[in-house]
Protein backbone atom coordinates (compact mmCIF):
# COMPACT_ATOMS: atom_id res chain seq x y z
CA UNK A 1 0.00 0.00 0.00
CA UNK A 2 1.05 3.56 -0.84
CA UNK A 3 1.03 4.78 2.87
CA UNK A 4 2.66 8.46 1.70
CA UNK A 5 -0.77 8.70 -1.28
CA UNK A 6 -3.19 7.82 1.54
CA UNK A 7 -1.81 10.56 3.98
CA UNK A 8 -1.60 12.71 1.16
CA UNK A 9 -5.19 12.60 0.12
CA UNK A 10 -5.96 12.66 4.11
CA UNK A 11 -4.58 15.81 4.41
CA UNK A 12 -6.46 17.11 1.04
CA UNK A 13 -9.51 16.16 2.41
CA UNK A 14 -8.89 18.08 5.88
CA UNK A 15 -7.61 21.34 4.53
CA UNK A 16 -10.74 22.52 4.64
CA UNK A 17 -10.44 23.82 8.11
CA UNK A 18 -7.34 25.28 9.88
CA UNK A 19 -4.83 28.33 8.35
CA UNK A 20 -4.10 25.81 5.35
CA UNK A 21 -7.58 25.99 3.85
CA UNK A 22 -7.37 29.54 2.80
CA UNK A 23 -3.57 29.19 1.48
CA UNK A 24 -4.65 26.06 -0.41
CA UNK A 25 -7.60 28.03 -2.49
CA UNK A 26 -5.45 30.48 -3.22
CA UNK A 27 -2.87 28.41 -4.57
CA UNK A 28 -5.43 27.08 -6.87
CA UNK A 29 -6.03 30.36 -7.80
CA UNK A 30 -2.93 31.26 -8.59
CA UNK A 31 -1.87 28.21 -10.73
CA UNK A 32 -5.20 28.58 -12.50
CA UNK A 33 -5.05 32.11 -13.31
CA UNK A 34 -1.25 31.37 -14.17
CA UNK A 35 -2.40 29.17 -16.61
CA UNK A 36 -5.02 30.98 -18.14
CA UNK A 37 -2.76 33.88 -18.76
CA UNK A 38 -0.17 31.95 -20.64
CA UNK A 39 -3.11 29.81 -22.14
CA UNK A 40 -4.42 33.45 -23.73
CA UNK A 41 -1.38 34.67 -24.38
CA UNK A 42 0.20 31.82 -26.48
CA UNK A 43 -2.92 32.11 -28.51
CA UNK A 44 -2.74 35.27 -29.11
CA UNK A 45 0.71 35.52 -30.44
CA UNK A 46 0.65 32.69 -32.49
CA UNK A 47 -2.87 33.85 -33.91
CA UNK A 48 -1.37 37.08 -34.70
CA UNK A 49 1.95 35.43 -36.31
CA UNK A 50 -0.54 33.16 -38.61
CA UNK A 51 -2.75 35.68 -39.56
CA UNK A 52 -0.34 38.19 -40.32
CA UNK A 53 1.87 34.95 -42.38
CA UNK A 54 -1.37 34.34 -44.28
CA UNK A 55 -2.05 37.92 -45.21
CA UNK A 56 1.75 37.98 -46.88
CA UNK A 57 1.91 34.84 -48.35
CA UNK A 58 -2.00 35.66 -50.24
CA UNK A 59 -0.08 38.31 -51.95
CA UNK A 60 2.94 36.55 -53.10
CA UNK A 61 2.57 32.96 -52.43
CA UNK A 62 5.42 30.68 -50.09
CA UNK A 63 8.15 30.14 -52.59
CA UNK A 64 8.32 31.90 -55.73
CA UNK A 65 10.40 30.84 -58.48
CA UNK A 66 12.02 33.57 -61.43
CA UNK A 67 15.21 34.07 -62.77
CA UNK A 68 18.32 34.97 -61.68
CA UNK A 69 18.19 38.86 -62.25
CA UNK A 70 15.19 39.16 -61.13
CA UNK A 71 15.16 41.52 -58.06
CA UNK A 72 12.35 43.93 -55.74
CA UNK A 73 12.37 46.34 -58.60
CA UNK A 74 9.27 44.82 -59.98
CA UNK A 75 10.86 44.14 -63.33
CA UNK A 76 11.22 40.86 -63.89
CA UNK A 77 13.12 39.03 -66.54
CA UNK A 78 10.58 36.49 -69.01
CA UNK A 79 10.09 33.20 -67.76
CA UNK A 80 8.65 30.83 -70.60
CA UNK A 81 5.75 28.95 -68.25
CA UNK A 82 6.40 25.84 -70.40
CA UNK A 83 8.72 24.00 -68.16
CA UNK A 84 8.70 20.54 -66.96
CA UNK A 85 7.35 21.53 -63.08
CA UNK A 86 4.41 23.05 -64.26
CA UNK A 87 1.90 22.20 -63.08
CA UNK A 88 3.25 18.66 -62.28
CA UNK A 89 4.74 20.26 -58.89
CA UNK A 90 1.24 19.91 -57.62
CA UNK A 91 1.49 16.03 -57.21
CA UNK A 92 4.17 16.86 -54.84
CA UNK A 93 3.46 15.87 -51.20
CA UNK A 94 3.45 18.84 -49.15
CA UNK A 95 2.57 21.31 -52.75
CA UNK A 96 -1.24 22.37 -52.40
CA UNK A 97 -0.61 25.29 -55.45
CA UNK A 98 1.66 26.05 -58.43
CA UNK A 99 0.39 29.20 -60.71
CA UNK A 100 2.09 31.29 -62.73
CA UNK A 101 2.49 35.88 -62.40
CA UNK A 102 3.52 38.36 -63.71
CA UNK A 103 4.02 42.08 -62.34
CA UNK A 104 4.47 45.81 -63.86
CA UNK A 105 5.04 48.86 -61.64
CA UNK A 106 2.32 51.74 -62.88
CA UNK A 107 0.63 54.73 -61.69
CA UNK A 108 -3.19 55.65 -61.42
CA UNK A 109 -4.07 58.89 -62.16
CA UNK A 110 -7.65 60.01 -61.17
CA UNK A 111 -9.30 63.75 -61.39
CA UNK A 112 -7.26 65.20 -58.75
CA UNK A 113 -5.15 62.01 -56.85
CA UNK A 114 -1.75 60.63 -58.56
CA UNK A 115 -0.87 57.01 -56.67
CA UNK A 116 2.24 54.30 -57.63
CA UNK A 117 0.43 51.10 -57.67
CA UNK A 118 1.83 47.49 -58.85
CA UNK A 119 -0.53 45.22 -61.08
CA UNK A 120 -0.18 41.99 -60.45
CA UNK A 121 -1.46 39.94 -63.47
CA UNK A 122 -2.84 36.52 -63.19
CA UNK A 123 -4.15 33.49 -65.08
CA UNK A 124 -6.73 31.00 -65.12
CA UNK A 125 -5.22 28.99 -62.90
CA UNK A 126 -4.90 31.58 -59.93
CA UNK A 127 -6.45 30.94 -56.48
CA UNK A 128 -8.86 33.13 -55.45
CA UNK A 129 -9.71 31.44 -51.97
CA UNK A 130 -7.79 33.83 -49.91
CA UNK A 131 -8.90 37.35 -52.19
CA UNK A 132 -12.61 35.85 -52.17
CA UNK A 133 -12.72 35.53 -48.74
CA UNK A 134 -11.33 39.45 -48.23
CA UNK A 135 -13.85 40.82 -51.01
CA UNK A 136 -15.73 44.08 -49.24
CA UNK A 137 -17.34 44.84 -52.44
CA UNK A 138 -18.02 43.18 -55.88
CA UNK A 139 -16.51 40.11 -57.48
CA UNK A 140 -12.96 38.62 -58.95
CA UNK A 141 -12.56 38.59 -62.57
CA UNK A 142 -12.42 35.50 -65.15
CA UNK A 143 -8.75 35.32 -67.04
CA UNK A 144 -7.53 33.48 -69.71
CA UNK A 145 -9.40 34.38 -72.92
CA UNK A 146 -7.80 35.78 -76.20
CA UNK A 147 -7.93 39.03 -75.49
CA UNK A 148 -7.02 40.62 -71.72
CA UNK A 149 -9.97 41.02 -69.33
CA UNK A 150 -10.25 44.84 -68.61
CA UNK A 151 -11.49 44.41 -65.06
CA UNK A 152 -9.43 44.22 -61.85
CA UNK A 153 -9.69 44.60 -57.79
CA UNK A 154 -8.29 47.00 -56.38
CA UNK A 155 -7.95 47.14 -52.54
CA UNK A 156 -10.12 49.15 -49.93
CA UNK A 157 -7.56 51.50 -48.82
CA UNK A 158 -7.16 52.30 -52.11
CA UNK A 159 -10.26 52.95 -53.38
CA UNK A 160 -11.16 55.28 -50.24
CA UNK A 161 -8.23 57.62 -51.36
CA UNK A 162 -8.79 57.61 -54.84
CA UNK A 163 -12.58 57.80 -54.08
CA UNK A 164 -13.10 54.85 -56.39
CA UNK A 165 -16.23 52.28 -56.35
CA UNK A 166 -16.69 49.00 -58.16
CA UNK A 167 -17.89 49.48 -61.91
CA UNK A 168 -15.51 52.44 -61.95
CA UNK A 169 -13.30 53.20 -65.00
CA UNK A 170 -9.04 52.94 -63.69
CA UNK A 171 -6.80 54.90 -65.68
CA UNK A 172 -2.90 53.86 -64.99
CA UNK A 173 0.18 54.07 -66.60
CA UNK A 174 3.12 52.48 -66.93
CA UNK A 175 6.43 53.42 -68.34
CA UNK A 176 7.49 51.53 -71.29
CA UNK A 177 10.77 52.28 -73.15
CA UNK A 178 11.20 55.54 -71.37
CA UNK A 179 7.08 56.23 -72.89
CA UNK A 180 4.24 56.24 -70.99
CA UNK A 181 1.43 54.25 -71.84
CA UNK A 182 -2.11 54.20 -70.35
CA UNK A 183 -4.25 51.60 -70.32
CA UNK A 184 -7.91 51.78 -68.75
CA UNK A 185 -9.05 48.80 -66.47
CA UNK A 186 -13.04 48.64 -64.88
CA UNK A 187 -12.72 48.20 -61.03
CA UNK A 188 -15.00 44.80 -60.49
CA UNK A 189 -14.29 44.22 -56.45
CA UNK A 190 -12.81 45.62 -53.75
CA UNK A 191 -10.65 43.15 -51.36
CA UNK A 192 -9.72 44.32 -47.81
CA UNK A 193 -7.06 42.21 -46.07
CA UNK A 194 -5.72 45.17 -43.18
CA UNK A 195 -1.86 45.23 -44.24
CA UNK A 196 -2.07 48.74 -45.45
CA UNK A 197 1.36 48.27 -47.08
CA UNK A 198 0.42 45.83 -49.35
CA UNK A 199 -3.37 47.32 -49.88
CA UNK A 200 -2.00 49.83 -51.49
CA UNK A 201 0.41 48.80 -53.36
CA UNK A 202 -1.33 46.10 -55.13
CA UNK A 203 -3.98 45.92 -57.85
CA UNK A 204 -4.75 42.42 -59.79
CA UNK A 205 -5.71 42.01 -63.13
CA UNK A 206 -5.58 39.81 -66.34
CA UNK A 207 -1.92 38.71 -67.21
CA UNK A 208 -2.27 39.37 -70.78
CA UNK A 209 -1.89 43.19 -70.62
CA UNK A 210 1.04 42.94 -68.85
CA UNK A 211 2.76 40.43 -71.58
CA UNK A 212 1.26 42.79 -74.06
CA UNK A 213 3.05 46.02 -72.09
CA UNK A 214 6.38 44.12 -72.11
CA UNK A 215 6.25 42.78 -75.57
CA UNK A 216 6.14 39.19 -74.33
CA UNK A 217 4.02 36.24 -75.97
CA UNK A 218 1.64 34.57 -74.39
CA UNK A 219 4.02 31.44 -72.73
CA UNK A 220 5.89 34.12 -71.29
CA UNK A 221 5.65 35.28 -67.69
CA UNK A 222 7.42 36.86 -64.31
CA UNK A 223 7.72 33.27 -62.65
CA UNK A 224 5.91 31.03 -60.45
CA UNK A 225 3.84 31.20 -57.98
CA UNK A 226 4.20 27.98 -54.80
CA UNK A 227 1.11 27.40 -52.37
CA UNK A 228 2.57 25.00 -49.41
CA UNK A 229 0.19 22.72 -47.04
CA UNK A 230 2.16 23.68 -44.26
CA UNK A 231 4.53 27.08 -43.60
CA UNK A 232 6.46 25.03 -41.38
CA UNK A 233 7.77 23.00 -43.99
CA UNK A 234 9.06 26.45 -46.45
CA UNK A 235 12.79 26.10 -46.13
CA UNK A 236 12.49 21.59 -46.45
CA UNK A 237 9.95 22.23 -49.76
CA UNK A 238 12.67 25.65 -50.92
CA UNK A 239 15.00 23.62 -51.24
CA UNK A 240 13.63 20.59 -52.57
CA UNK A 241 11.68 23.21 -55.52
CA UNK A 242 14.79 24.28 -56.09
CA UNK A 243 17.02 21.16 -56.91
CA UNK A 244 14.24 20.53 -59.39
CA UNK A 245 13.74 23.60 -61.21
CA UNK A 246 16.85 24.07 -63.64
CA UNK A 247 20.09 25.65 -63.78
CA UNK A 248 18.28 29.12 -65.43
CA UNK A 249 15.68 29.79 -62.21
CA UNK A 250 16.19 30.35 -58.77
CA UNK A 251 13.59 30.40 -55.42
CA UNK A 252 12.91 32.97 -53.01
CA UNK A 253 10.90 32.08 -49.79
CA UNK A 254 8.21 34.51 -48.97
CA UNK A 255 10.42 35.07 -45.98
CA UNK A 256 13.11 36.12 -47.73
CA UNK A 257 11.30 38.14 -49.78
CA UNK A 258 10.39 40.17 -46.44
CA UNK A 259 12.86 40.03 -43.99
CA UNK A 260 11.86 42.90 -42.11
CA UNK A 261 7.92 41.74 -41.64
CA UNK A 262 9.18 38.05 -40.42
CA UNK A 263 11.60 39.43 -38.14
CA UNK A 264 9.28 41.28 -36.70
CA UNK A 265 6.87 38.60 -36.00
CA UNK A 266 9.77 36.90 -34.48
CA UNK A 267 10.43 39.40 -32.03
CA UNK A 268 6.59 38.40 -30.69
CA UNK A 269 7.87 35.17 -29.23
CA UNK A 270 10.22 37.43 -26.65
CA UNK A 271 6.93 38.48 -25.49
CA UNK A 272 5.46 34.92 -24.90
CA UNK A 273 8.75 33.84 -23.42
CA UNK A 274 8.36 36.65 -20.83
CA UNK A 275 4.82 36.03 -20.33
CA UNK A 276 5.40 32.32 -19.50
CA UNK A 277 8.41 32.79 -17.18
CA UNK A 278 6.44 35.25 -14.93
CA UNK A 279 3.29 33.59 -14.89
CA UNK A 280 5.37 29.99 -14.26
CA UNK A 281 7.37 32.27 -11.41
CA UNK A 282 4.25 33.49 -9.60
CA UNK A 283 2.63 30.01 -9.85
CA UNK A 284 5.71 28.44 -8.26
CA UNK A 285 6.01 30.95 -5.52
CA UNK A 286 2.61 30.45 -4.46
CA UNK A 287 3.13 26.72 -4.55
CA UNK A 288 6.27 27.40 -2.28
CA UNK A 289 4.22 28.98 0.16
CA UNK A 290 1.24 26.97 0.34
CA UNK A 291 3.84 24.01 0.73
CA UNK A 292 5.54 25.59 3.89
CA UNK A 293 2.52 26.04 5.32
CA UNK A 294 1.50 22.80 4.94
CA UNK A 295 4.64 21.71 6.51
CA UNK A 296 4.94 24.08 9.52
CA UNK A 297 0.98 23.34 10.49
CA UNK A 298 1.76 19.56 10.08
CA UNK A 299 4.71 19.52 12.39
CA UNK A 300 3.04 17.25 14.76
CA UNK A 301 2.03 15.06 12.27
CA UNK A 302 5.71 14.89 11.26
CA UNK A 303 7.19 14.33 14.51
CA UNK A 304 5.05 11.35 14.79
CA UNK A 305 5.86 9.99 11.85
CA UNK A 306 9.59 9.93 12.37
CA UNK A 307 9.01 8.61 15.78
CA UNK A 308 7.17 5.49 13.83
CA UNK A 309 10.22 5.04 11.76
CA UNK A 310 9.22 7.09 8.70
CA UNK A 311 11.94 8.35 6.22
CA UNK A 312 12.55 11.81 5.49
CA UNK A 313 12.01 10.71 1.99
CA UNK A 314 8.64 9.11 2.65
CA UNK A 315 7.39 12.30 4.40
CA UNK A 316 8.51 14.67 1.77
CA UNK A 317 6.55 12.43 -0.85
CA UNK A 318 3.35 13.16 1.18
CA UNK A 319 3.70 16.72 0.75
CA UNK A 320 4.65 16.81 -2.97
CA UNK A 321 1.85 14.74 -3.49
CA UNK A 322 -0.42 16.95 -1.58
CA UNK A 323 1.39 20.15 -3.98
CA UNK A 324 0.57 17.37 -7.05
CA UNK A 325 -3.03 17.67 -6.03
CA UNK A 326 -3.25 21.55 -5.91
CA UNK A 327 -1.51 21.25 -8.75
CA UNK A 328 -3.55 19.36 -11.03
CA UNK A 329 -6.55 21.36 -9.65
CA UNK A 330 -5.11 24.87 -10.57
CA UNK A 331 -4.33 23.61 -14.07
CA UNK A 332 -8.10 22.10 -14.29
CA UNK A 333 -9.51 24.96 -13.73
CA UNK A 334 -6.61 26.67 -15.69
CA UNK A 335 -7.22 25.50 -19.10
CA UNK A 336 -11.15 25.47 -18.56
CA UNK A 337 -10.89 29.29 -18.13
CA UNK A 338 -8.08 30.04 -20.40
CA UNK A 339 -9.68 27.75 -23.39
CA UNK A 340 -12.84 29.03 -22.41
CA UNK A 341 -11.84 32.64 -23.18
CA UNK A 342 -9.95 32.04 -26.34
CA UNK A 343 -13.17 29.91 -27.43
CA UNK A 344 -15.52 32.77 -27.42
CA UNK A 345 -13.09 35.35 -28.73
CA UNK A 346 -12.44 32.96 -32.11
CA UNK A 347 -16.04 32.11 -32.11
CA UNK A 348 -17.96 35.27 -31.45
CA UNK A 349 -14.68 38.27 -31.67
CA UNK A 350 -15.65 39.82 -28.53
CA UNK A 351 -12.88 42.06 -28.62
CA UNK A 352 -11.91 44.34 -31.61
CA UNK A 353 -8.73 46.10 -32.73
CA UNK A 354 -7.88 49.05 -34.60
CA UNK A 355 -7.50 48.03 -37.91
CA UNK A 356 -4.89 50.50 -38.82
CA UNK A 357 -2.37 49.46 -35.98
CA UNK A 358 -2.86 45.96 -35.74
CA UNK A 359 -3.70 45.03 -39.59
CA UNK A 360 -6.71 42.66 -37.88
CA UNK A 361 -10.09 44.38 -36.58
CA UNK A 362 -10.31 41.29 -33.76
CA UNK A 363 -7.86 40.06 -31.55
CA UNK A 364 -6.80 36.65 -33.34
CA UNK A 365 -6.90 33.20 -31.47
CA UNK A 366 -5.00 29.84 -32.78
CA UNK A 367 -5.60 27.32 -29.98
CA UNK A 368 -3.41 24.04 -30.93
CA UNK A 369 -3.17 20.97 -28.64
CA UNK A 370 0.71 20.61 -29.11
CA UNK A 371 1.11 24.11 -27.32
CA UNK A 372 -1.88 22.95 -24.35
CA UNK A 373 -0.22 20.28 -23.90
CA UNK A 374 3.39 21.87 -23.61
CA UNK A 375 2.10 24.43 -21.26
CA UNK A 376 0.31 21.94 -18.84
CA UNK A 377 3.21 19.76 -18.72
CA UNK A 378 6.25 22.53 -18.17
CA UNK A 379 3.82 24.04 -15.38
CA UNK A 380 3.07 21.02 -13.60
CA UNK A 381 7.23 19.70 -14.01
CA UNK A 382 8.36 23.35 -13.04
CA UNK A 383 6.50 23.90 -9.73
CA UNK A 384 6.95 20.16 -8.94
CA UNK A 385 10.81 20.51 -9.02
CA UNK A 386 10.42 24.12 -7.48
CA UNK A 387 9.19 22.00 -4.05
CA UNK A 388 11.76 19.88 -4.20
CA UNK A 389 13.78 22.53 -2.21
CA UNK A 390 11.34 23.65 0.22
CA UNK A 391 10.35 19.99 1.33
CA UNK A 392 13.69 19.53 2.53
CA UNK A 393 12.74 21.65 5.30
CA UNK A 394 11.16 18.30 6.80
CA UNK A 395 14.69 16.90 7.32
CA UNK A 396 15.87 19.45 9.65
CA UNK A 397 12.35 18.51 12.00
CA UNK A 398 13.38 16.99 15.34
CA UNK A 399 10.84 14.50 16.26
CA UNK A 400 10.62 15.31 20.18
CA UNK A 401 10.38 18.81 19.41
CA UNK A 402 7.81 18.57 16.64
CA UNK A 403 5.75 16.47 18.63
CA UNK A 404 5.70 19.02 21.33
CA UNK A 405 4.97 21.91 18.38
CA UNK A 406 1.89 23.28 19.12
Amino acid sequence: MNYELFIARRIIKGGKGGFSGPVIRISVISVALGLAVMIIAVAIVTGFQQQIRDKITGFGAHIQIAKFDSNNSFEYSPVSKVQPFYPSFEKENGIKHIQVFAVKAGIIQTSDQIQGVVLKGVDRDFDWTYFRDKLVEGKTFITGKADPNDSVIVSKSLASLLKLKTGDALRTYFIINNQARARRFLISGIYNTGLEEFDKLYIFGDIGHIQKLNGWDSTEISGFEVLLDRFDDLDAMNEKIYKNIGYDLDTRTIRDMYPQLFDWLELQDMNVIIILVLMILVSGIAMISTLLILILERSNMIGILKALGARNFSIRQVFLYNAAFIITRGLLWGNLVGISICLLQKYFGIIHLNEESYFMSVVPINLDLLHLFLLNAGTMLVCVLMLIIPSLVISKIVPAKAIRFD
